[in-house]
């Protein structure tokens, strides 16, 4: 025991002694001591947070392994080690955990403290607002970084710390690799760290909260192109934040747009850290969470919900069709509405011809390919990135520092960037610019459903079927992947089959190999830290199973992509439904390696 107190002293490397300053989170440590509860106690000091695809991402209490005070100051200690002299922006949700006396505005006051104890100013947002804010900041105020505290959709007892760079992207390689390797090099927290209150008070701390919500409101704008058609507009839409950040401001986008209010889930529009309405506050889990919203919609004569994540950077759609059911839009469909739409909208105000190739669209390596579809009738470029917004929101930097238009970026898990003022997904924007694209598709008495099946007519049916499997176990998260590594005892041979489907390339981003490249190297950024490979099927599908970077998954992406003019939808479905249960049965081997199936 004595050795996991030590820990939980944390002895820096000089031998000096220092105590986490949070009473409560003390105080649970010495409630485990007393209990005799080692494992619960190795869970929180044997093992440092990672600090990976979305910066930190844990569970809020007392330890290394968790978020709480100290592991805040150390990490903000190192981002400001790391970087360029300037100002930087802080934003947080309302995410609490009573227990161990953490929040995310706590958090942020912490993070505040640190950084002006070191002379640099502070943009610390006075209240709760959506994470697109954080990266808009960073490009509007020209500062040097950006931090949000936020665990998105995760469950409620974590939290999380997203960094940005100068740039007004996530940050990626070398910068991430730089400051986790550094925060265990800078364990020891400096006196001043502590000091929040004094922070508080400090001429170098500014509130951007007012000048951001302007300049916000502001810059979507210029995606707003039917304001008469949305001033008159007979649609009725329901929104939900799900206990988040996002009511407010919806509702102001929707102003902006001089689109009529939205309908709020009264249940659902407060911030509420319990969330106590759903059991997961992920829209993208689809309609469990959109039970209040399809039963104010049916009272209120409403045919459309939108629905956001509690930080409000992703955005989920659903309609009622015909038949009286509510359809749930999948994070692909949503991109090809999207898609589909931002691109409309760009051609009726650019009539030079020559224009269109100086455009591009981005997606994620596992989302749907009917951007590419769209850019090769259309004659703009589409491009993949690996999977996650920095990377899609690192690649548009690039190409907007060459003068290229970026239009468009999406990833199926229901995030989408309409406009580059933010280099992010932004669940905040987007549901303006579909409430519009809403508006104006009821003028042509047309739906959502309706435009989606015209898109897909015109640029080629894309079928797309995801889900996941949870594993807590990484022996056997590995064994999956090495046995598809070496299939049949084969040393470096991948499946040239999967049941009764041809296998026609391999990719793995995890080791680099790519069968499609003459080198047989993998043109996309590889990682050895996390599982990816990617099928390609004779018969027009690519299926890429990959763990998850924040959550205990292993997930799978599966998509057929037919030609323009092969409509026969129901071969389609039931090709793709045949792929996936031989990619479970052949690949996955669920019961074999006691694997537990997406909840219903």
């Amino acid at each position: 025991m004595h050795h996991i107190l030590d820990l939980f002293l944390c002895k820096t490397t000089r031998g000096h002694v220092f105590l986490p300053q949070n009473p409560k989170t003390v105080s649970m440590v010495q409630e485990l001591v007393k209990e005799g509860a080692v494992e619960a106690l190795k869970k929180c000091f044997s093992s440092r947070m990672e600090f990976g695809t979305a910066g930190l991402r844990a569970a809020m209490g007392p330890g290394t392994s968790c978020m709480n005070d100290l592991t805040i100051i150390q990490t903000t200690q190192v981002v400001l080690i790391t970087l360029r002299s300037g100002g930087v922006v802080i934003g947080y949700d309302a995410r609490a955990h009573p227990p161990s006396g953490g929040s995310s505005k706590r958090f942020a006051s912490l993070a505040a403290a640190v950084f002006i104890s070191r002379g640099v100013p502070v943009h610390l947002f006075s209240d709760i607002t959506p994470t697109p804010f954080v990266p808009f900041t960073v490009l509007h105020l020209g500062l040097c970084a950006g931090i949000m505290v936020t665990a998105s959709h995760n469950p409620k007892q974590d939290n999380g710390y997203k960094v940005y760079w100068e740039n007004g992207a996530q940050i990626v390689s070398p910068h991430d690799k730089g400051i986790s390797q550094s925060i265990e090099e800078n364990l020891e927290p400096w006196p001043e760290s502590w000091s929040t209150e004094e922070a508080l008070k400090s001429p170098l701390l500014k509130d951007p909260y007012q000048d951001i919500h302007t300049q916000y409101f502001k810059a979507i704008q210029k995606h707003c192109h039917h304001r008469d058609i949305n001033k008159s507009s007979k649609v009725k839409i329901v929104h939900t934040s799900v206990h988040g950040v996002g009511h407010t401001f919806v509702q102001s986008a929707f102003k902006a747009f001089d689109l009529h209010p939205p309908y709020a889930v009264e249940e659902q529009k407060d911030p509420d850290p319990e969330f106590p309405t759903v059991k997961y506050p992920n829209p993208e889990e689809g309609e469990g969470v959109l039970t209040l919203s399809f039963a104010l919609a049916e009272r209120e004569g409403a045919t459309v919900v939108l629905a956001n994540d509690p930080d409000a950077d992703r955005l989920a759609v659903a309609e009622k069709q015909e038949s009286g059911q509510w359809r749930v839009f999948s994070g692909n469909e949503l991109g090809a509405l999207l898609g589909w739409w931002m691109f409309r909208c760009w051609e009726k105000l650019n009539s030079d011809a020559a224009a269109v190739k100086n455009v591009y669209m981005l997606s994620s390596t596992v989302s749907s390919k009917i951007l590419r579809g769209i850019a090769l009738k259309e004659g703009f470029h589409f491009e993949e990135t690996l999977t996650g917004f920095k990377w899609m929101g690192n690649r548009a930097r690039d190409l907007l520092d060459q003068g290229k238009t970026v239009l468009f970026a999406f990833e199926e898990a229901i995030g989408y960037m309409c406009s580059s003022s933010v280099l992010d997904k932004d669940g905040v924007s987007a549901a303006a610019i579909a409430g519009e694209m809403i508006s104006y598709l009821a003028t042509k008495s047309s739906s959502l459903s309706q435009q989606l099946t015209a898109i897909y007519e015109e640029y080629g049916y894309h079928i797309s079927k995801n889900s996941y499997f949870i594993c807590h176990d990484q022996d056997v998260i590995h064994s999956l992947f090495d046995r598809l590594r070496n299939y049949s005892g084969q040393k470096d041979s991948y499946p040239t089959e999967c049941g009764r489907f041809s296998i026609s390339a391999v990719r793995d981003l995890t080791t680099g190999y790519d069968s499609n490249q003459p080198s047989n190297k993998a043109v996309l950024p590889t990682s050895r830290s996390s599982q990816m490979i990617t099928f390609t099927f004779s018969n027009g599908g690519v299926a890429t199973m990959r763990t998850s970077g924040t959550e205990p998954k292993i997930k799978y992406y599966t998509e057929l992509c037919a030609a323009p003019g092969n409509s026969n939808v129901t071969h389609l479905k039931k090709e793709l439904d045949d792929l996936v249960d031989a990619i479970v049965d052949n690949f996955f081997e669920p019961e074999k390696n006691k694997l537990q199936p997406k909840p219903e």
